[in-house]
């Protein structure tokens, strides 16, 4: 097995060797990231399709969602703080259960995730200018894809200001939702159209906004002090996203309702219109187009990484490994991935697969709690309990997912296991 390079980041010295990249984040940077990839559009698009599957139970929905996304969560910053390298699951997978599921992992993140950067994409050409979407689309990856290619302390901070219009506009969409006269806390009540199932679907299509924290795992290469800096971001990003979204989801259901919340196109937008605030509906729009474009930029991050992981076990063409040797980040894995994207969103429109990207999603979190099992204490195996319920809470929540979205998913490891087998048939 290839073994991930380190690499370090020291004042005065010269710049990381060509194969390696550097270590530039710090705590704030990590959880700045992460935001920026959970606090989107997610939250702002989400909501709808979770109420139609929960009704009322929509908060039970996104309870069990949380936990299971913090049982993943502390055994990624687990693994990462072991394996600081870029790849995320797909290095753990490799390393604690064989080349097989690293593969599975890795090829399940990378699609699924391409497909969510394709639809992020279309959402910010949608809000920004409905009539020309795709090309609005097709401009946007070619500009944060700039961005990703000059560095990832660039990327950082951008998402930084992101986070921080989006964050503003959650925060006049929840004061302007309790201050008015439409909010009604009898909402909040389960009722008889809240059933098991109902609520673990909306949870596996709450999870698709939720799933961020990977980008913190799988930029460990570029983090400094990984051993420190990751199992601090990664539950600071998650606690601080879980608090959004309870106020959120707290605020759109007290005032339109489980039926009016399941029924409406823009959530937010419809929230803050019934609280008799249509002002707030443009500034709503505004920080959805924002989200997306944050989101965008950390799933572009993201991918990428995992590119390069797997395209230096040569799981992907070789040349998809280099690192540029003056910004310090996998160059061509990022325009590649960056063309992947714009030629989707200019031909495909991929909005409806929040279902598809959660089922990905929840395999490779799958793997991931599989793969802290196997730590041992000195390796800082977390508490047996966390790995062993979010490899079960994934694989419910997988399985509860609409079944087009399941029968796709299964599609695309089928093929991604038959393309592992093709790659070992020679050597066989």
């Amino acid at each position: 097995m290839s073994q991930p390079p380190t690499a370090s980041d020291v004042s005065g010295t010269p710049g990381p060797p060509p194969s390696e990249l550097g270590r530039r984040l710090g705590v704030l940077d990590a959880v700045v990231v992460g935001l920026g990839a959970m606090i989107g559009a997610g939250i702002f698009a989400a909501l709808a399709p979770a109420a139609r599957a929960a009704g009322s139970g929509l908060l039970i929905g996104l309870a069990v969602a949380a936990a299971v996304a913090y049982c993943n969560a502390t055994s990624s910053a687990r693994l990462a703080a072991r394996y600081p390298a870029s790849g995320g699951t797909y290095v753990y997978g490799r390393e604690r259960l064989g080349e097989f599921w690293g593969h599975l992992a890795g090829w399940a993140f990378v699609v699924g995730k391409t497909a969510s950067c394709a639809a992020m994409a279309l959402t910010v050409g949608h809000y920004i200018w409905a009539d020309h979407a795709r090309a609005v689309a097709v401009a946007a990856v070619v500009a944060l894809t700039a961005v990703d290619y000059l560095g990832v302390r660039k990327a950082a901070w951008l998402t930084r200001a992101v986070v921080a219009v989006v964050l503003a506009v959650l925060a006049a969409v929840v004061v302007g939702a309790f201050t008015s006269g439409a909010a009604d806390a009898s909402r909040l009540d389960p009722g008889g159209d809240t059933t098991v199932g109902g609520v673990l679907r909306a949870a596996g299509l709450l999870f698709f906004a939720f799933a961020g924290y990977a980008r913190i795992a799988t930029l460990g290469e570029e983090v400094r002090d990984p051993a420190h800096t990751i199992p601090r971001a990664v539950p600071l990003a998650l606690g601080i996203t879980l608090a959004v979204y309870a106020a959120v989801a707290v605020a759109a259901l007290s005032v339109l309702g489980a039926d009016g919340l399941a029924g409406a196109t823009a959530p937010l937008a419809d929230a803050v219109r019934a609280a008799g605030l249509p002002g707030l509906v443009p500034v709503v729009r505004v920080g959805a187009a924002v989200g997306a474009l944050g989101a965008l930029l950390a799933l572009i991050l993201g991918v990428s990484r995992t590119v390069l992981a797997m395209a230096r076990d040569r799981r992907l063409p070789a040349p998809l490994a280099a690192v540029h040797p003056r910004f310090a980040v996998p160059h061509r894995a990022v325009l590649g991935v960056g063309a992947v994207v714009a030629v989707l969103a200019a031909t495909v429109d991929l909005r409806g697969a929040i279902g598809f990207s959660s089922f990905g999603v929840l395999v490779y979190y799958a793997i991931a709690n599989a793969a802290a099992r196997t730590l041992t204490p000195a390796e800082g195996r977390p508490v047996r309990a966390v790995p062993v319920l979010g490899l079960a809470g994934c694989a419910v929540l997988a399985c509860a997912l609409p079944l087009t979205s399941v029968i796709a998913g299964v599609a695309v490891l089928v093929v991604g296991a038959c393309l592992y087998g093709l790659r070992r048939a020679p050597a066989s």
